[in-house]
């Protein structure tokens, strides 16, 4: 059988706390799972929505504009963007930290504690995922700013990996980059979503790949390719796994060091070949593993046992997971969903 047992979770669940996720997936998921994630609680739970604070309050920035924002940011319904601020070159733009590693340094600190207790299996490593800079970029930069800001922004990022690197044993770490931008916008999203790059594809291919090259090589890393979640509503629908393996090839055919899972989602009523059937052109080495996002709340194990059934038709060994992270989900489903991941992955 294709589908192999294993469970991915890509980051956020929706739990009070760090401790309330480890505790919650040792307990129904177990050894299921590789990596365990902290959930990205509290101010986390909205993917990168917490980082523009860091943004309004850096003094090389300035607030130029805004554009519309998915539902309400902040009681705006707009999202400001930023430039830089008057007599500031893009050389000199600097970020120490997009705060990244001080929230994952405190999460690891309760996963060691946890593990070391036995409420997380051993050698569970500890997962961290992080959003490319495009994503940051696109987000909240201005269009014609971007391209001066976006590597200052990679650089504080690979500083935050770089720290996170030396605070957590290189054997018990995993770090995710999350590729959402990059894929809506190329299949079509316009708009807010706009990329500053005209080569969607190998303009995104090389930055993903420099961003895996942040990540040192004794590390675990991986990819979730996203289609977003806002409302939880794709920004745009997939037609089928095309765009994914297109992502997924290119990425581990050129990354300076190995790339050791994909994850690629799976909409809710898609059991039809048509969408499965581009995973035949999916080439990963024996070192990278798949996972689909293929787990569903609103239609529980049946219906993800459906999806299970036909992605086996066409992929080689792959996990499950969901499609997205579930943050915004309230918090009292969350042990179901955990609870469909487990019955559903021991088939």
């Amino acid at each position: 059988m294709p589908m192999n047992g294993s469970i991915h979770f890509t980051g956020s669940l929706g739990l009070e706390n760090e401790d309330a996720v480890f505790r919650a997936l040792g307990e129904v998921v177990g050894a299921r799972a590789r990596r365990y994630p902290d959930g990205e609680t509290g101010p986390r739970h909205y993917w990168i929505r917490w980082v523009f604070a860091l943004f309004d309050a850096h003094p090389q920035l300035a607030r130029v504009g805004g554009n519309e924002a998915p539902g309400d940011f902040q009681g705006q319904t707009v999202v400001p963007l930023f430039g830089l601020a008057e007599g500031v070159a893009g050389a000199d733009l600097d970020f120490e930290t997009l705060g990244y590693a001080r929230a994952a340094i405190a999460s690891w600190e309760r996963f060691a504690l946890l593990r070391a207790e036995g409420a997380i299996p051993p050698g569970t490593r500890f997962q961290v995922s992080l959003p490319t800079a495009v994503a940051l970029s696109t987000t909240f930069m201005e269009i014609g700013q971007r391209p001066h800001i976006e590597p200052a922004v990679e650089r504080g990022l690979a500083r935050d990996v770089a720290a996170i690197c030396a605070a957590v044993p290189a054997d018990s770490l995993a770090i995710q980059w999350d590729v959402c931008h990059e894929v809506i916008a190329h299949d079509g999203a316009a708009g807010r979503w706009t990329l500053h790059y005209d080569d969607l594809l190998e303009g995104s291919l090389e930055r993903i790949r420099r961003q895996l090259g942040h990540v040192p090589a004794e590390v675990e890393a991986g990819i979730h390719l996203c289609y977003g979640d806002p409302g939880h509503r794709h920004v745009v629908e997939p037609q089928d796994f095309s765009t994914c393996v297109a992502f997924a090839n290119g990425i581990c055919a050129g990354a300076p060091r190995p790339v050791h899972w994909i994850h690629m989602p799976v909409p809710r009523g898609r059991t039809d070949d048509a969408y499965f059937a581009p995973l035949r052109n999916l080439e990963l080495g024996p070192e990278t593993e798949l996972y689909l996002g293929l787990v569903h709340y609103t239609d529980g194990v049946e219906g993800t046992r459906r999806r299970i059934a036909a992605a086996e038709r066409h992929a080689a060994e792959f996990g499950i997971a969901a499609e997205c992270g579930f943050g915004r989900r309230p918090a009292e489903t969350v042990p179901e969903l955990l609870r469909i991941h487990a019955a559903a992955a021991d088939g």
